[in-house]
């Protein structure tokens, strides 16, 4: 019987649906990498989130191996590369989330703008500080997004009823559509107001925000970033917050992330940037929750298991 292996917890409509395909559903959250290997030649398949690193290792063990579902958006934590060498289909789910993480950001844009985290948390102390309290409209301003897929289209979407300019910067050409102009990274440097991160994590999005980026920003501004932690050098951030040319910031995601996305710190090391950040007004931290609403919980899933089926219906 074809089987498939599940490595962590998700929506049962991927359970199911495998089942009602004559798959034999095995779930394992608990086994380590070398346990996996060890048994990963008796699958025909793998839903996966973050959990498990699908490595070359861990593919050339794999070799009753015909699909790959990552309950997710992006598929940094699978060699996609030599996947695709052997022939294995690949199967994420961008559009899954979406609109949770357009959702996301917006409200923490809306909430850095406003000081909502901070006034809330002074009032609940028996604190009245109206001035201090202040907030910035966001009508009038620049928005830069980097990264202009189904992340950063969304954002832009949900900015449309604001009296605001979106601008998107992207490797892609020709992405731009009707809420947001395309333009090159200096021009973005040159006029955005806010900028906000929807990249996946690759060789080149790696640490694109460090102190040369911020240099180069011809305003002080705002920063949100809700897609990968890699993406930010974190002690470049904190000398930015530092010195005023960073406003604020709102991150869901954090440079030191453990890979799999489930943990904050790999160590027991708390980093000293990481202190800053958590004593400061002027940030916004979430634990990597942006794509993870009730209603992505199930989409995810659905799509998913819809591409398998699309999949396997056309061998």
């Amino acid at each position: 019987m074809k089987k498939v292996l599940h490595l962590d917890s998700n929506h049962p409509v991927i359970w199911d649906g495998l089942a009602a395909l004559g798959f034999e559903n095995v779930a394992d959250y608990t086994s380590s990498y070398e346990q996996i290997v060890e048994q990963i030649s008796e699958f025909d398949g793998i839903i996966v989130r973050s959990r498990i690193p699908i490595d070359s290792r861990f593919l050339n063990q794999a070799t009753q191996l015909r699909f790959i579902g990552r309950i997710g958006a992006g598929l940094e934590n699978i060699d996609t590369h030599v996947a695709q060498s052997k022939g294995i289909y690949l199967a994420a789910a961008p559009e899954g989330n979406r609109n949770a993480v357009g959702e996301h950001t917006l409200g923490m844009l809306l909430s850095l703008l406003n000081k909502l985290h901070t006034a809330d948390r002074e009032v609940r102390q028996g604190l009245w500080r109206r001035e201090e309290n202040r907030g910035v409209e966001l009508d009038g301003k620049t928005v830069g997004i980097i990264g202009y897929g189904n992340m950063g289209k969304q954002f832009a979407k949900k900015l449309r009823g604001f009296d605001t300019t979106v601008l998107c910067y992207d490797i892609r050409e020709g992405i731009e559509d009707a809420n947001a102009k395309q333009v090159s990274l200096s021009e973005l440097q040159s006029e955005a107001d806010i900028v906000s991160l929807h990249l996946p994590q690759t060789p080149d999005t790696i640490g694109i925000i460090n102190q040369q980026f911020i240099e180069q920003m011809h305003k002080p501004f705002w920063i949100l970033n809700t897609g990968r932690g890699s993406a930010i050098r974190t002690s470049d951030l904190v000398n930015g917050l530092k010195s005023g040319k960073i406003l604020g910031a709102g991150l869901d995601v954090l440079e030191y992330e453990s890979k799999s996305f489930t943990n904050l710190f790999d160590s027991d090391n708390t980093p000293e940037e990481f202190n800053y950040l958590i004593n400061s007004d002027n940030v916004l931290l979430s634990p990597h929750v942006g794509g993870w609403s009730r209603e992505s919980y199930y989409l995810l899933s659905k799509i998913v298991f819809d591409k398998i089926t699309d999949f396997l219906e056309r061998q």
